[in-house]
Formats: C-alpha cells, sequence, structure tokens
C-alpha cells in the first residue's frame, strides 16, 4: 500500500495548503480517506478528474468533507460527468445529515452523484478492495471515527481528528504506519478534541505501531527532533 498525502493541514489551513485528504493505492485500488477543502483541485492536478473506487469520510466537521460540494456539482454537471463516481461510505446517520445540509450547501446533490453508505462502529467493511474497521475517537460533542486500512498483509491507521481516548491507541494496536493529528501547542479546558504533540507520541507508544507520522499539525507549531512530519504531496509506504 501506498498513501499520497493530498492535504494534511488543519481545521484553518497552512500556507498553500489543503485540509485533510490521503490517497491509499495498491495495484489499481484507489481509495481516499476524508475530502477537504483544497483535496479535489489536488487530486485534478494528476488526472483531468479523479478516478476512485471509494471515499470514506471519518467526520462532519468541514475540513474534512467539505470538498465532497464541488466534487457532486462537477460530477453532476462539469469535468466528472464522464467519470463514474465513487462509493462514498460516510458515519452511521450520514444521509440524514447531508439532507440537514441541503439549503445552505446543496448537499442532497452528493447524495444523487455517489453510490452511498454509512459504516458503523467496529463494524469491518470493504471500500476500494480494502478492509476498513471505525474506531470511534473523542471529537468534541461530534461522533468521529478514526479508519484502520487494511490489505491482508499491511496495516494503516489514520486517527483524523481525536483528543486522547482508549479508541485512538486500539485504531493503531501494532499498525505498520500511523498517521495520528497533533493539532494543539497545549491541551485545552474542558471538553477535549484534539491532541497535543506529546500526547500523540504517548499514543504512538501505547499502541506499538511500526511507523508514525504526525498529521494535521499548523506549520507555525514545531515538532521534536526526530519526530516524522507529514507535508502536502508526500508519498509514504505502508
Amino acid at each position: 500500500m501506498r498513501v499520497h498525502v493530498v492535504g494534511c493541514s488543519p481545521a484553518w489551513p497552512n500556507p498553500g495548503g489543503a485540509q485533510s485528504g490521503y490517497l491509499v493505492e495498491e495495484d489499481s485500488r484507489r481509495l481516499l480517506l476524508d475530502c477537504g477543502p483544497g483535496v479535489l483541485p489536488r487530486l485534478r492536478r494528476l488526472e483531468p478528474w479523479p478516478k476512485l473506487d471509494a471515499i470514506v469520510i471519518t467526520h462532519f466537521h468541514l475540513d474534512h468533507w467539505g470538498d465532497l460540494v464541488p466534487w457532486a456539482f462537477g460530477g453532476l454537471f462539469g469535468a466528472g460527468s464522464e467519470v463514474p463516481a465513487p462509493e462514498l461510505w460516510l458515519p452511521h446517520g450520514g444521509r440524514e445529515t447531508l439532507h440537514g445540509l441541503d439549503p445552505v450547501l446543496y448537499a442532497n446533490a452528493i447524495l444523487e452523484l455517489f453510490d452511498v453508505h454509512e459504516y458503523a462502529e467496529e463494524t469491518p467493511f470493504v471500500a476500494a478492495g480494502f478492509e476498513l474497521i471505525a474506531y470511534r475517537m473523542l471529537h468534541y460533542a461530534l461522533e468521529s471515527y478514526g479508519l484502520r486500512v487494511s490489505d491482508g498483509d499491511r496495516t494503516l491507521a489514520y486517527s483524523a481528528d481525536s483528543a486522547p481516548c482508549d479508541g485512538l491507541v486500539e485504531l493503531a494496536r501494532d499498525a505498520d504506519l500511523f498517521l495520528c493529528e497533533a493539532t494543539l501547542s497545549q491541551p485545552e479546558q474542558g471538553i477535549r478534541g484534539h491532541l497535543t504533540a506529546e500526547e500523540a507520541l504517548d499514543a504512538h507508544a501505547s499502541s506499538g505501531a511500526r511507523r508514525f507520522v504526525v498529521i494535521h499539525r499548523p506549520d507555525e507549531l514545531p515538532l521534536p527532533d526526530g519526530i516524522e512530519r507529514a507535508q502536502d504531496g508526500m508519498q509514504l509506504e505502508v
């Protein structure tokens, strides 16, 4: 498996950056984890319109799914109208969430274009030929998931957004590659939703994951020496 970091910015974009989008490829299979603002134009640099098998969305904060709206417009009326739309996997209740957003975002276009499915917590499902399991993360009051992706031999763990929680460690247990957010310089007060670098390192140490790469990190926040940090355009082998 290979992972192309399409975008790894936090909720505010790093200079010139795209927000969350991670393209997992093996042989001819192509799976996109999240589709935040800036991801679609980055993918269009690679080909006139993205040809993917599936997209999986971790949660409904805009920086993780916002480019589904222009993707739907382009697929229905524009450059993507001749390209088969990928499967779209949403958290349980995702169709209803999109219906509720239709008056302001025309989100029903997403339901019209994509072959929409919903996944459930800790229930394996198959997308683009990969086996996935979604683990519940602690992300404020929003239902949010990290994704564990396997080809039967190698395993990728993708935290999406999470504060410290048991699910984060189980998500990454013995994974070959752990993509882990570290948005904060200091822990939040009250209800939590993100990790500091130190908390991300603790989760990695507890998980036993083999390789650890920090994502969703503001450019203005440094990392301790020796910690690998994702950059847009980076290619990672799992």
